[in-house]
């Protein structure tokens, strides 16, 4: 492979899909990059292996930037969030005893009604809930914690959180080290192959539509190498459009699959770009529209808005200033250089750099830099909204 070498991390995980198709399929290549695609095991080695400068970019949670931009994590680097690589692909697990006294119970596992589900499980809990996230700063545990919140439990207060890596969440469900999880696709079907979990809903009940997976740098590389800053958005960027198209979605788990990367079953990793998921061990089956995306709808745009409202979140439960929070992680939404870099490629490029997270029920148009830019429904399950410039 020839080109400009660069060095990537990344956790294996079907969302990590942008770079490894970036990769294997050319639009690196086309863009003058020979990337270097490297697995980490944790999600702090991956944070600690791009601010330490041991790698130029990072397939990172959406949160992990703004925690850094906070003074959360032990660092003081500045990262920037380049672009959203990922949208949705969460889904919440559950042990398979605790799942047997939900359907005891009555519950039904609809998969898909957020109040229902968090009411039975709150029922079936015999003391606190051991809850697994792989990372606290993860948008992981913030639909955790707004899901069971609007419920009316207090989260996290109320809860024991552990920090468990992807690829050992269903070893320590098995292990009863947790009674259940939210987590990243293919990790929860393989808790229900493996027959120690069900799954109870996807991250798209709780709200239709959330960032999850972003292309992070540090701040100072992308402001000295601006070149590679654009060859790299766009290869990742193309990647996603491809990634978009229901024909392709085949080669891409296929890919995905091989050693070098997820090395697991091309039929998990096919589950989660579709949508048809297994939830037990029993074959039930759920079919969930828009469970991963990776394109349509300005996808790819990092709305200073949805950093903002992270950051509240994080201000509110960390004891900081709510506005100060808010202006840091809206300056590493770098919206700037997405327009900028991706100007020519016909995609969806929004004309303000922030909305009102949470308000869109059914698809509505923004304007965009040329013309209207759709957008998808974005809306909580609990009706909550977010506007970055209310009191």
């Amino acid at each position: 492979m020839s080109g400009v070498p660069l060095s990537v991390g990344y956790i294996p995980l079907v969302d990590a899909a942008p770079l490894i198709i970036a990769r294997e399929i050319g639009f690196a290549e086309e863009e003058g990059l020979a990337l270097t695609l490297t697995a980490a095991p944790s999600w702090s080695t991956l944070r600690d292996q791009l601010m330490l400068g041991r790698i130029e970019a990072a397939h990172m949670l959406f949160p992990m930037p703004i925690a850094a931009a906070l003074g959360l994590g032990g660092f003081n680097t500045r990262i920037d969030i380049l672009q959203v690589l990922s949208h949705n692909g969460n889904s919440i697990g559950v042990s398979r005893a605790l799942a047997d006294r939900m359907r005891v119970a009555g519950y039904g596992f609809d998969f898909s009604d957020a109040r229902a589900a968090g009411a039975a499980l709150i029922a079936a809990a015999q003391g606190r809930l051991r809850i697994g996230v792989p990372f606290p700063f993860s948008m992981h545990a913030e639909m955790l914690y707004h899901w069971l919140g609007a419920i009316g439990l207090s989260a996290p207060q109320d809860l024991d959180v552990h920090t468990v890596p992807p690829p050992l969440m269903a070893e320590a469900l098995a292990a009863d080290e947790i009674d259940a999880f939210c987590v990243g696709a293919p990790w929860g079907s393989i808790a229900v192959e493996m027959g120690v979990g069900e799954l109870l809903l996807p991250g798209t009940a709780i709200r239709s539509n959330a960032p999850e997976k972003v292309l992070a740098v540090r701040h100072d590389w992308a402001e000295t190498e601006p070149g590679l800053t654009r060859r790299l958005m766009r290869a990742a960027w193309q990647a996603g459009r491809w990634l978009g198209s229901e024909r392709n979605l085949l080669t891409a788990a296929e890919l995905l699959s091989r050693r070098n990367y997820l090395d697991l079953p091309t039929e998990l990793i096919e589950r989660a770009l579709t949508g048809n998921l297994v939830i037990s061990p029993r074959g039930e089956m759920r079919n969930v529209p828009g469970y991963m995306s990776f394109h349509s709808g300005a996808a790819g745009y990092p709305w200073a808005s949805q950093g903002a409202l992270v950051a509240a979140k994080l201000a509110a439960r960390m004891g900081l200033s709510r506005n100060e929070a808010m202006t840091a992680a809206r300056s590493i939404c770098r919206t700037d250089l997405y327009t900028r870099n991706l100007a020519d490629l016909d995609g969806d490029l929004p004309e303000a750099r922030d909305k009102v997270e949470g308000a869109l029920d059914s698809f509505g148009a923004v304007p965009g830099v040329q013309g209207q830019v759709i957008l998808p429904p974005d809306a909580f399950f609990d009706g909550w909204i977010f506007d970055p410039f209310a009191d």
